[in-house]
């Protein structure tokens, strides 16, 4: 490993040719067990009973209103299933799940030896390697905005870290961004449903059932709308100080909040953000730190119609 930091713009340039790594800051939880998922399909929003050896896929756990906790990249190696998440609150994660094993046969186990980088190379050597299944739509889930460009992105559990570049997160968050890619714990606030961040094409299995929150994401998706929609914001490049995620987003009033930023090295700087549904204007300003206003156009990721895809005309013609 050479940890040699310089222009984050050559960083993501190193990135994309697989010439580099970011050391994320994420955790990994091992389930082990027979019953191992069975149990975990019981929790989360993906189907994961039948989850083949070495197939990548993602997960959500949601509350009992339908609002995200927190998304897991998963694994399964035929005999433990690797379940890769956000570091912040993970002690706690484990033991929130800890308390719902009952008397079910599975184990958890977190290794601190364990590390999760990122990368755009694929079968780095380690322990497991997690291919992103953006920004494909996975089966059983549904995609209401326009399919994204290309993310060939993977990340891998290791004990070493690989003889490459070592970049920084920041690289790794401007190419995510123009990628249209929603990540935990960044896009993730009190009030998040699937549906606002079009995490139904590769989080949400839409033909399973039986699992907290999934009420709600089935109401909002047949019959209701999201509140809120990711957008992508193009910024003012004119500016030398770029807005912090949570900066708002306004128009005539606060219509959302970014909620990641970047300095990409085609696009400039660039930014995901939450607003309001119903906005579909393109020109907003958004608020610097010091209280200035910089410019930016919105294009759209979510549309504003997301949701009620139930077509409820012959129920109401025979009613």
């Amino acid at each position: 490993m050479v940890a040699n930091y310089g222009n984050p713009l050559q960083e993501q340039k190193d990135l994309l040719a697989g010439n580099a790594f970011v050391v994320l800051a994420k955790k990994v939880l091992v389930v082990s067990g027979e019953e191992r998922l069975m149990w975990l399909n019981n929790m989360f929003s993906q189907k994961l009973d039948e989850l083949a050896p070495m197939v990548s896929t993602e997960a959500l756990w949601l509350d009992m209103n339908g609002r995200i906790l927190r998304d897991f990249h998963i694994v399964d190696d035929g005999q433990s299933c690797y379940l890769i998440t956000f570091s912040a609150g993970f002690d706690e994660l484990v033991t929130a799940m800890q308390r719902l094993v009952f008397r079910s046969k599975v184990t958890l186990d977190h290794k601190p030896e364990h590390k999760v980088i990122g990368s755009f190379t694929k079968g780095l050597p380690g322990l497991i390697n997690w291919k992103d299944p953006w920004p494909e739509t996975s089966e059983g889930g549904f995609r209401y905005g326009a399919r994204p460009e290309h993310w060939d992105y993977f990340e891998s559990v290791v004990l070493e870290l690989p003889e490459l570049q070592e970049a920084r997160e920041l690289a790794l968050t401007a190419l995510r961004i123009a990628a249209h890619r929603p990540q935990g714990p960044d896009e993730i606030d009190e009030r998040s449903i699937p549906h606002e961040y079009d995490w139904l094409a590769t989080a949400v299995h839409l033909k399973k059932g039986c699992y907290r929150g999934q009420e709600t994401v089935a109401k909002v998706h047949n019959l209701g709308h999201p509140p809120r929609r990711l957008v992508f914001v193009h910024l003012d490049g004119s500016q030398h100080e770029l807005p912090e995620a949570g900066a708002e987003i306004l128009a005539e009033e606060v219509i959302g909040k970014l909620t990641s930023v970047g300095q990409h090295f085609e696009s400039g700087p660039i930014a995901l953000g939450l607003v309001k549904r119903n906005f579909t204007g393109t020109h907003v300003k958004v608020k610097l730190s010091n209280g200035e206003e910089v410019s930016g156009t919105l294009e759209e990721i979510v549309p504003p119609d997301a949701g009620a895809v139930v077509d409820v005309s012959n129920f109401r013609k025979k009613n």
